[in-house]
């Protein structure tokens, strides 16, 4: 198995293409080469790490595992042809990505569920919230909307009627403890807990800042926000991604999430 860094991955791949012109991975003209995947490293790059050390040489699959912790660069690097696949996003997610900053990908296989989850050092419930309270959430568009339809469902907003899909501050209809709404990148919500009275935070961000204990959980059942593999079109069929595919929805990987995180920060995919 091989882990780099995402400045490794810059420098080699940047290479890679300036010597074979454009034509896509070691994988995309070798049969035989690894699958190089990029990841974030919790819990994607854990997950990864677990097949490839116990379920991929049985399956006759090498991989190279690149680590990311911008939520970018996995699929311009995807796009340009510097990873056959990656790992650390969810649909909706990707949509946005791609009516922003275009890109050709396919969605392979949904994995598991990182659950947004509400915490808070100031409160014991989403009840005591005071009037006035600060609330952080996500700022990127998909995951804003994920937080805010958490809070209707929750009692604490209601979004206006058909604003469930996109919606942002703007679509609060009702909001009777006057809350006020900070919207910051994902990585930053850990922190926010110290300060605001309830901050949101996705589920990988919680597990890598250790939080525990938080008010309320995204529901995982036909939850849409399912993270997944996502592959470049002229890898999403190579035998060697499919064979991933198998793997990552295997009853093996299953227990390990379950195992490894207990149920809360990260689920299998129903």
């Amino acid at each position: 198995m091989r882990i780099r860094s995402l400045a490794v991955v810059l420098t080699a791949a940047s290479l890679a293409l300036a010597g074979c012109g454009g034509s896509g991975t070691e994988a995309a003209q070798d049969p035989n080469a690894p699958l190089a995947i990029g990841v974030s490293p919790q819990p994607h790059g854990e997950i990864l790490k677990y097949v490839d050390e116990n379920l991929a040489p049985k399956a006759g699959i090498d991989l190279e595992i690149e680590q990311f912790d911008d939520y970018n660069r996995p699929n311009e690097a995807v796009a340009n042809g510097e990873l056959d696949a990656n790992y650390y996003q969810h649909k909706p997610y990707l949509e946005e990505y791609k009516a922003q900053r275009g890109g050709e990908f396919e969605w392979v296989q949904t994995v598991h569920l990182e659950p947004l989850s509400i915490y808070s050092k100031k409160v014991g419930s989403l009840q005591e919230l005071p009037n006035g309270a600060r609330i952080a959430l996500p700022n990127d568009p998909s995951n804003l909307t994920r937080g805010l339809k958490l809070l209707q469902d929750n009692g604490v907003i209601k979004l206006k009627p058909g604003a469930e899909q996109g919606a942002g501050v703007r679509d609060i209809a009702e909001n009777p403890k006057k809350i006020e709404f900070q919207e910051l990148s994902s990585d930053q919500l850990p922190r926010a807990v110290d300060d605001a009275d309830a901050a949101i935070v996705n589920g990988n961000y919680a597990l890598k800042a250790g939080l525990k204990d938080p008010l309320v959980v995204e529901k995982a059942e036909n939850n849409p926000y399912a993270n997944g593999l996502v592959a470049s079109p002229a890898m999403a069929k190579d035998p060697r991604v499919q064979k991933l595919a198998e793997l990552l929805r295997s009853p093996e990987v299953k227990d390990y999430i379950n195992k490894t995180y207990g149920g809360i920060s990260v689920v299998p995919a129903s």
